[in-house]
């Protein structure tokens, strides 16, 4: 299948490593250029271009901080003065930090909020003129189930995550007229370089239990439904909550 993305331009938050290298690679194989953000993983993100540019393709680096709208606005133009034009939104940057909800405290409240939703906004904000320009825009959320069934551990990330879902439907009725498609895609737990392996060693048995699919995520499951929500061919795609979860949350 043509996904349609060769001459398109995508930027992808949080695009150095685990998931949303995998997102990044997926464009990158499907003809896009894709602008890499980063936060800390400069050596990664680094590494990731030269991959991809060593594969014919075309891909730059950007760091910046998405809870600082200022940076996301400096990100965007530079890209934009680099690739011309901005097809295609992948808000993938977040952080978590499971606590039990006594347990946390006003700092902890703000920087699960400021990366997980806030950061979102900026990157919209900063983005939809350009997506509108396209004339095809895509913008991409990813975000946790914990958002739509809750998870213990996580109340302030699920607050958060909730929020995109919201402005997700509320992005999609609003820019639907400007040609832009706005969807979510709602995680179960994914490993990552992030997670903990003597935790998830400990438990996974227990884990297991509330996934049909018999396993948790790992990057590589998440990146084709991104692909295709960015593609041609999900064009009458809007506002939409798509679970890649293992079957761990079934929402109608």
């Amino acid at each position: 299948m043509d996904f349609g993305l060769k001459g398109k331009v995508a930027l992808v938050t949080g695009g150095a490593r685990d998931v949303g290298r995998e997102i990044v690679l997926g464009l990158a194989n499907e003809g896009a250029a894709v602008a890499i953000n980063y936060r800390g993983s400069e050596a990664a993100a680094a590494a990731l271009v030269a991959e991809i540019e060593g594969q014919g393709g075309q891909a730059k680096a950007y760091g910046a901080d998405v809870t600082d709208y200022a940076a996301v606005c400096a990100m965007t133009e530079q890209m934009i003065a680099d690739f011309g034009r901005l097809d295609v939104l992948v808000n993938n940057a977040g952080y978590v930090t499971p606590q039990r909800f006594v347990k946390t405290t006003p700092a902890d409240w703000h920087a699960q909020i400021d990366v997980g939703l806030y950061g979102v906004i900026h990157c919209c904000h900063a983005a939809v003129p350009h997506l509108a320009a396209s004339g095809d825009g895509r913008i991409i959320s990813l975000a946790g189930d914990s958002a739509r069934v809750g998870e213990k551990g996580l109340s302030i990330t699920a607050a958060a995550r909730g929020g995109v879902l919201s402005l997700t439907k509320s992005l999609a009725k609003e820019l639907g007229g400007d040609g832009i498609t706005v969807n979510a895609v709602a995680l179960g737990l994914v490993e990552t370089g992030h997670s903990d392996k003597d935790w998830l060693e400990t438990n996974m048995a227990k884990i297991v239990r509330n996934y049909p699919s018999g396993r948790i995520g790992q990057p590589e499951d998440v990146a084709p439904t991104v692909v295709f929500l960015a593609s041609s061919g999900a064009s009458w795609v809007t506002g939409q909550i798509i679970s890649i979860s293992g079957g761990y949350s079934m929402v109608g």
